[in-house]
Protein backbone atom coordinates (compact mmCIF):
# COMPACT_ATOMS: atom_id res chain seq x y z
CA UNK A 1 0.00 0.00 0.00
CA UNK A 2 1.35 3.65 -0.99
CA UNK A 3 2.49 6.19 2.04
CA UNK A 4 0.45 8.98 1.25
CA UNK A 5 1.93 12.28 3.12
CA UNK A 6 -0.29 14.95 3.29
CA UNK A 7 -0.14 16.55 0.06
CA UNK A 8 -1.27 13.48 -1.20
CA UNK A 9 1.71 12.52 -3.08
CA UNK A 10 3.25 8.67 -2.58
CA UNK A 11 6.65 8.91 -1.13
CA UNK A 12 7.75 6.47 -3.79
CA UNK A 13 6.68 9.61 -6.05
CA UNK A 14 8.41 11.93 -3.94
CA UNK A 15 11.29 9.63 -4.09
CA UNK A 16 11.76 9.29 -8.08
CA UNK A 17 11.19 13.36 -8.51
CA UNK A 18 13.93 14.12 -6.45
CA UNK A 19 16.24 11.18 -7.98
CA UNK A 20 15.20 12.70 -11.43
CA UNK A 21 16.52 16.17 -9.79
CA UNK A 22 19.18 14.69 -8.66
CA UNK A 23 20.44 12.76 -11.87
CA UNK A 24 19.71 16.00 -13.70
CA UNK A 25 22.24 18.22 -11.55
CA UNK A 26 24.99 15.80 -11.69
CA UNK A 27 24.36 15.91 -15.31
CA UNK A 28 24.98 20.02 -15.43
CA UNK A 29 27.67 19.96 -13.13
CA UNK A 30 30.22 16.81 -13.82
CA UNK A 31 29.92 17.06 -17.43
CA UNK A 32 31.13 13.73 -19.03
CA UNK A 33 29.83 11.62 -22.36
CA UNK A 34 28.02 9.24 -20.12
CA UNK A 35 24.47 9.53 -18.76
CA UNK A 36 24.15 6.70 -16.55
CA UNK A 37 23.83 7.79 -12.74
CA UNK A 38 26.26 5.79 -10.90
CA UNK A 39 29.15 7.12 -13.19
CA UNK A 40 28.44 10.61 -12.84
CA UNK A 41 28.57 10.09 -9.23
CA UNK A 42 31.79 8.22 -9.53
CA UNK A 43 33.39 10.62 -11.68
CA UNK A 44 31.82 13.38 -9.74
CA UNK A 45 32.79 12.40 -6.47
CA UNK A 46 36.66 12.66 -7.52
CA UNK A 47 36.25 16.67 -8.47
CA UNK A 48 33.77 18.00 -5.71
CA UNK A 49 33.31 17.40 -2.42
CA UNK A 50 29.61 17.94 -2.03
CA UNK A 51 29.37 14.71 -4.44
CA UNK A 52 32.19 13.12 -2.51
CA UNK A 53 30.39 13.99 0.72
CA UNK A 54 26.96 11.62 -0.71
CA UNK A 55 28.54 8.96 -2.79
CA UNK A 56 27.48 6.10 -0.86
CA UNK A 57 24.40 7.68 -0.25
CA UNK A 58 23.71 8.38 -4.10
CA UNK A 59 25.24 5.06 -5.21
CA UNK A 60 22.11 3.11 -2.41
CA UNK A 61 19.71 5.51 -3.47
CA UNK A 62 20.48 4.66 -7.43
CA UNK A 63 20.24 0.70 -5.94
CA UNK A 64 16.76 1.64 -4.75
CA UNK A 65 15.43 3.50 -7.48
CA UNK A 66 15.98 0.79 -9.35
CA UNK A 67 13.88 -1.90 -7.49
CA UNK A 68 11.17 0.62 -6.98
CA UNK A 69 11.42 1.65 -10.78
CA UNK A 70 12.10 -1.06 -13.00
CA UNK A 71 9.52 -3.34 -10.41
CA UNK A 72 6.71 -0.73 -11.00
CA UNK A 73 3.50 -3.05 -11.88
CA UNK A 74 1.77 -0.30 -13.42
CA UNK A 75 1.54 3.27 -13.81
CA UNK A 76 1.59 4.89 -10.16
CA UNK A 77 2.28 1.37 -8.36
CA UNK A 78 5.38 0.55 -6.75
CA UNK A 79 6.50 -2.43 -5.62
CA UNK A 80 8.44 -0.85 -2.76
CA UNK A 81 8.13 2.38 -0.74
CA UNK A 82 10.92 4.49 0.88
CA UNK A 83 10.67 5.30 4.58
CA UNK A 84 10.33 9.40 5.49
CA UNK A 85 14.11 9.70 6.03
CA UNK A 86 15.29 8.32 3.16
CA UNK A 87 13.09 10.59 0.86
CA UNK A 88 13.55 13.39 2.90
CA UNK A 89 17.49 13.50 2.72
CA UNK A 90 17.58 12.78 -1.09
CA UNK A 91 15.17 15.94 -1.69
CA UNK A 92 17.56 17.61 0.87
CA UNK A 93 20.72 16.43 -1.84
CA UNK A 94 18.50 17.80 -4.85
CA UNK A 95 17.73 21.03 -3.53
CA UNK A 96 21.65 21.46 -2.44
CA UNK A 97 23.10 20.08 -6.33
CA UNK A 98 20.42 22.42 -7.90
CA UNK A 99 20.64 25.32 -6.27
CA UNK A 100 24.26 25.21 -5.11
CA UNK A 101 25.35 28.09 -2.59
CA UNK A 102 27.10 31.36 -3.91
CA UNK A 103 31.34 30.59 -3.02
CA UNK A 104 30.95 33.57 -1.01
CA UNK A 105 29.32 31.52 1.71
CA UNK A 106 32.30 29.56 2.55
CA UNK A 107 34.85 32.31 1.77
CA UNK A 108 37.08 33.88 4.47
CA UNK A 109 35.26 37.73 4.83
CA UNK A 110 37.18 40.85 5.71
CA UNK A 111 39.94 40.17 3.95
CA UNK A 112 42.87 41.64 4.95
CA UNK A 113 44.83 43.30 2.02
CA UNK A 114 48.32 45.58 1.91
CA UNK A 115 49.45 47.91 -0.56
CA UNK A 116 52.65 46.63 -2.71
CA UNK A 117 54.83 49.62 -0.29
CA UNK A 118 53.37 48.93 2.99
CA UNK A 119 55.90 47.84 5.23
CA UNK A 120 55.88 44.08 6.20
CA UNK A 121 55.98 45.02 9.71
CA UNK A 122 51.55 45.89 8.94
CA UNK A 123 51.79 42.08 7.56
CA UNK A 124 53.31 40.39 10.19
CA UNK A 125 51.20 42.29 12.63
CA UNK A 126 48.13 41.07 11.08
CA UNK A 127 49.54 37.49 10.96
CA UNK A 128 49.75 37.96 14.94
CA UNK A 129 46.18 39.57 14.87
CA UNK A 130 44.10 37.58 12.56
CA UNK A 131 46.47 34.20 12.18
CA UNK A 132 45.92 34.12 8.39
CA UNK A 133 48.60 32.88 6.27
CA UNK A 134 47.44 34.62 3.04
CA UNK A 135 47.21 38.31 1.96
CA UNK A 136 46.03 40.13 -1.01
CA UNK A 137 48.23 42.36 -2.56
CA UNK A 138 47.66 45.67 -4.54
CA UNK A 139 49.78 47.42 -6.76
CA UNK A 140 48.88 51.04 -8.43
CA UNK A 141 44.87 50.22 -6.63
CA UNK A 142 45.04 46.98 -8.41
CA UNK A 143 45.45 43.20 -7.47
CA UNK A 144 48.82 41.30 -8.16
CA UNK A 145 48.80 38.32 -6.29
CA UNK A 146 48.93 36.99 -3.24
CA UNK A 147 51.87 37.68 -0.58
CA UNK A 148 52.04 34.00 1.45
CA UNK A 149 53.84 33.15 5.26
CA UNK A 150 55.90 30.80 3.80
CA UNK A 151 57.82 33.15 1.14
CA UNK A 152 57.67 36.14 4.22
CA UNK A 153 59.88 32.65 5.66
CA UNK A 154 62.01 31.89 2.84
CA UNK A 155 63.17 35.63 2.62
CA UNK A 156 63.53 35.95 6.21
CA UNK A 157 65.85 32.67 5.84
CA UNK A 158 67.88 34.58 2.78
CA UNK A 159 68.73 37.66 5.02
CA UNK A 160 69.26 36.46 8.26
CA UNK A 161 72.09 37.36 10.38
CA UNK A 162 73.47 36.16 12.65
CA UNK A 163 70.34 34.41 13.83
CA UNK A 164 68.14 38.17 13.34
CA UNK A 165 66.10 39.64 10.95
CA UNK A 166 65.92 43.29 10.69
CA UNK A 167 62.65 44.49 9.10
CA UNK A 168 62.54 47.95 9.91
CA UNK A 169 62.89 48.73 6.55
CA UNK A 170 61.49 46.50 4.46
CA UNK A 171 58.07 46.40 2.41
CA UNK A 172 55.57 44.45 1.17
CA UNK A 173 57.34 44.54 -2.69
CA UNK A 174 60.50 42.79 -1.28
CA UNK A 175 58.69 39.86 -0.04
CA UNK A 176 56.54 39.80 -3.36
CA UNK A 177 59.57 38.57 -5.73
CA UNK A 178 59.70 35.21 -3.64
CA UNK A 179 56.03 34.74 -4.92
CA UNK A 180 55.35 32.79 -8.22
CA UNK A 181 53.42 34.98 -10.61
CA UNK A 182 49.40 33.42 -11.07
CA UNK A 183 48.81 31.89 -8.00
CA UNK A 184 45.28 33.64 -7.97
CA UNK A 185 42.16 34.23 -9.68
CA UNK A 186 39.58 36.65 -9.33
CA UNK A 187 35.54 36.00 -10.05
CA UNK A 188 32.59 37.38 -9.35
CA UNK A 189 30.35 37.49 -6.31
CA UNK A 190 28.10 35.87 -8.20
CA UNK A 191 29.98 32.41 -8.35
CA UNK A 192 28.47 29.18 -7.47
CA UNK A 193 30.92 26.41 -5.10
CA UNK A 194 31.17 24.25 -8.24
CA UNK A 195 32.65 26.70 -10.29
CA UNK A 196 35.21 27.45 -8.06
CA UNK A 197 36.23 23.61 -7.29
CA UNK A 198 36.61 23.76 -11.84
CA UNK A 199 39.00 27.13 -11.07
CA UNK A 200 41.37 24.77 -8.65
CA UNK A 201 40.91 21.34 -10.62
CA UNK A 202 42.14 23.27 -13.76
CA UNK A 203 44.87 24.31 -12.39
CA UNK A 204 45.55 21.56 -10.92
CA UNK A 205 45.61 19.83 -14.24
CA UNK A 206 48.05 22.52 -15.85
CA UNK A 207 50.34 21.53 -12.41
CA UNK A 208 49.93 24.94 -11.23
CA UNK A 209 49.60 26.17 -7.68
CA UNK A 210 46.63 28.19 -7.08
CA UNK A 211 46.47 29.43 -3.80
CA UNK A 212 43.78 31.23 -3.35
CA UNK A 213 40.62 32.36 -5.56
CA UNK A 214 39.65 35.87 -4.75
CA UNK A 215 35.68 37.34 -4.79
CA UNK A 216 34.89 40.91 -5.64
CA UNK A 217 31.92 42.30 -6.67
CA UNK A 218 32.32 42.16 -10.89
CA UNK A 219 35.57 39.97 -10.84
CA UNK A 220 38.13 43.13 -11.60
CA UNK A 221 41.67 42.92 -9.91
CA UNK A 222 40.62 47.04 -9.61
CA UNK A 223 37.94 45.80 -6.89
CA UNK A 224 38.41 45.68 -3.77
CA UNK A 225 38.44 41.75 -2.10
CA UNK A 226 34.92 40.39 -0.64
CA UNK A 227 36.21 37.47 0.01
CA UNK A 228 39.00 34.66 -0.57
CA UNK A 229 38.95 30.86 -0.75
CA UNK A 230 41.92 28.48 -0.66
CA UNK A 231 41.68 25.25 -1.08
CA UNK A 232 41.65 24.21 2.68
CA UNK A 233 38.26 25.81 2.32
CA UNK A 234 36.53 23.52 -0.17
CA UNK A 235 37.73 20.74 2.06
CA UNK A 236 36.93 22.01 5.38
CA UNK A 237 32.75 22.63 3.42
CA UNK A 238 30.14 21.23 5.85
CA UNK A 239 27.69 19.72 3.75
CA UNK A 240 25.68 17.98 6.67
CA UNK A 241 22.03 17.55 5.81
CA UNK A 242 19.33 16.25 8.11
Amino acid sequence: MKTINKHGQALSERFEVAYNQVHDALRDIVQINDDRFVVLVKVGAKKYQVIETFKKDLEQYARLRNAIVHEKMEVGFYIAEPNTKVVHHIERIANLLSQPNYALSIATKNVVFFDYLDSILKVTTAIKEHGYSKFPIYKNKKCVGLLTVSSIIKWMAQNMESSLVNLSDIHVSDMMEYEKEHSIEIVAKDINIFEVENIFEKAHKKKRKLEGVIITENGYNDEFPLGIITPWDLIEIDYTVE
